[in-house]
């Protein structure tokens, strides 16, 4: 299974400009700024990016995949339950709104819901909420971008992006993050998953050989985590976490 290798006592190069990297201690805990070495954070709720047609490529892509897609990844596994327990352990308060942006045909949507958590799933994909809300009537599901969410300013507890972000263009994942962080209450809690390396592919077909037209693009923890403190995000330090998966306070 991919992305098992702990990160328990990992340099983190967080600053590509040469300067040494921190090391930051063998505890689970909320990474400080002084922990990473930054004396200021860049300002939380930027809005930037591009508008071009990667968005209707992916729900396109994912509009003629969504059946199979649902049929072909059906359950979930242990390492999702370990992230998923940890989510809802740090859930701020009292509060349990949660967002599954990205949320496909709502299989990780369920395994929020079955935590007890108020959770809506979004997705780009008319044809995955189509599948989403036929499978799982019960929930709550409604069409949308990551990069544009239709939600108040700090309103959800919760912020789950289970491998989706992958698709974004990475000049435009600086803007999913603002997005984050703006509909997150302060001290809200965003999970990221992610396939680990650096590397970007077209991918052509997929999910039975349906067509598609996106890139999957690979990213690594320091380079994410970068991206997230400058949106204002804190980082959360636990070694028994897998490095295909963060998770940020605001």
């Amino acid at each position: 299974m991919r992305g098992r290798r702990s990160r328990c006592g990992a340099s983190w190069p967080l600053h590509p400009c040469g300067e040494v990297p921190c090391r930051v201690p063998r505890s689970r805990r909320w990474i400080t700024r002084q922990d990473l070495g930054l004396k200021k954070l860049s300002p939380a709720g930027f809005r930037v990016g591009r508008v071009t047609d990667f968005l209707a490529d992916i729900s396109s892509s994912y509009d003629n995949v969504a059946v199979s897609y649902a049929e072909l990844v059906v359950t979930g596994a242990d390492w999702e339950d370990a992230a998923f327990d940890l989510l809802t352990e740090l859930l701020p308060g009292d509060s349990r709104a949660v967002l599954d942006v990205g949320c496909g045909p709502g299989r990780t949507t369920g395994l929020l819901a079955a935590r007890e958590l108020q959770v809506v799933g979004i997705d780009l994909s008319p044809g995955m909420i189509e599948v989403a809300r036929r499978d799982r009537p019960e929930l709550s599901f409604r069409v949308g971008s990551m990069t544009a969410l239709d939600v108040p300013d700090d309103s959800v507890a919760g912020v789950v992006s289970w491998w989706s972000i992958i698709h974004l263009p990475r000049d435009v994942v600086p803007q999913a993050f603002a997005e984050f962080h703006r509909v997150l209450a302060n001290g809200g809690v965003l999970l990221m998953g992610f396939h680990v390396g650096e590397e970007s592919t077209h991918k052509t077909s997929g999910y039975g050989g349906h067509p598609m037209n996106i890139y999957v693009h690979r990213w690594t923890a320091p380079a994410l985590t970068e991206i997230a403190v400058a949106a204002g995000f804190t980082p959360y330090l636990d070694p028994e976490i897998p490095e295909d998966r963060l998770f940020f306070r605001k």
